[in-house]
Order: C-alpha cells, then sequence, then structure tokens
C-alpha cells in the first residue's frame, strides 16, 4: 500500500476550498463549485476536520473513490461544520478561530488483526452486519493507542463489542495523507 501525495500547491488548494466552502455555508452564500481539473478532478475519498480554539467541532468523511476531490472535499466540508452529530453547527463569529486539517485516503485493503497495523501509518475500518467504524491514522498518535487498543475502539466507533474482531467482524486497513492550515 502506498500513500497518496499531492503537491504543496494542490494541498494549499483543496484547504482554500474547505474554508471557502465553510465559511459560505456558516455564513449563507453560495458555495464554491470548484472546476473539475487537476487535484479537484482526482478521484479518491477524503475526511475534512475541523477544530475552534484547537478543540474537535467536526469530522465527516466520504470513503468511497469514484468522486472527484473537488466535490468530495466541499461536500464534507460542509458536513463536518454543520452536520457531525456530536457539535453544533460552526457559527459565523468562530470562523476566525477555525482550523481545518483534511486526511485524502488511499483505498482500503483487507487484514487480519494486529500484525497487519502500524500505528501512525493506518487508518482502520471494523464491519460486522450493519456496523461500520472507521478511525483515522493519526487518531491512535493522539490518544497514544497500540494496536489491539486501536482495533478495540474501531470497533466501539461501530457500535461493537470491543473484542468484535477477534470474533468475526472484517478488518480493513488505509492510510491517509493528513495536511491541515497553518493558523
Amino acid at each position: 500500500m502506498q500513500a497518496l501525495m499531492t503537491t504543496d500547491p494542490d494541498r494549499r488548494l483543496l484547504l482554500d476550498l474547505a474554508r471557502r466552502t465553510i465559511v459560505a455555508h456558516a455564513t449563507g452564500r453560495a458555495a464554491p463549485e470548484p472546476a473539475p481539473i487537476g487535484i479537484f478532478a482526482r478521484r479518491g475519498g477524503a475526511f475534512v476536520t475541523v477544530h475552534v480554539d484547537r478543540s474537535l467541532r467536526g469530522c465527516i468523511g466520504h470513503v468511497e473513490m469514484h468522486d472527484p476531490l473537488g466535490q468530495v472535499v466541499a461536500h464534507c466540508a460542509i458536513a463536518a461544520c454543520s452536520q457531525d452529530p456530536r457539535f453544533s453547527p460552526i457559527a459565523a463569529a468562530e470562523l476566525d478561530r477555525l482550523i481545518i486539517e483534511i486526511s485524502l485516503l488511499t483505498p482500503f485493503e483487507a487484514i487480519l488483526g494486529p500484525a497487519d497495523i502500524e500505528i501512525g501509518r493506518h487508518g482502520l475500518v471494523v464491519e460486522r452486519a450493519w456496523h461500520r467504524g472507521l478511525l483515522l491514522p493519526q487518531v491512535a498518535i493522539e490518544w497514544d493507542w497500540d494496536t489491539e487498543v486501536f482495533l478495540a475502539q474501531t470497533c466501539v466507533k461501530a457500535g461493537l463489542p470491543r473484542d468484535a474482531w477477534k470474533n468475526g467482524a472484517r478488518l480493513w486497513r488505509f492510510e491517509a495523507e493528513v495536511f491541515a492550515e497553518d493558523r
């Protein structure tokens, strides 16, 4: 599995798109619609994470790899600032304190367990029946988890028992290219 690589200018374009989309949404204006060229045309999955005053305020993603990143990032930016059920929507008064992070995803790769996971490199997906949970690679680092705790927490995110990864749940890993605004 090889991580995606974007250029610094492409990263700035994606971050600028996310910011302009969030500002438009929070202020009641029409969101920008990027032309499907360059990085905006590349197909892939992504997550947009928003922080206000360094506190998480939303994180929403799209894992399918068939839509252009311009559409995916714009859609996820609106959802992250207004539809994450854990948080109230971002208000216009908070926009100057907002920091945006984007995670571009690689395709999922089936795995068997902890031996197939490298903390800091891999994100995880756990699925059983209608339950599915995903945690980005940076989450295990932020919480100082080892591979078994990372698997257990991904199960919890899916609404499954902590040991579901040992008892028939399907497991995938992926990598993410993560970048954020400098504010």
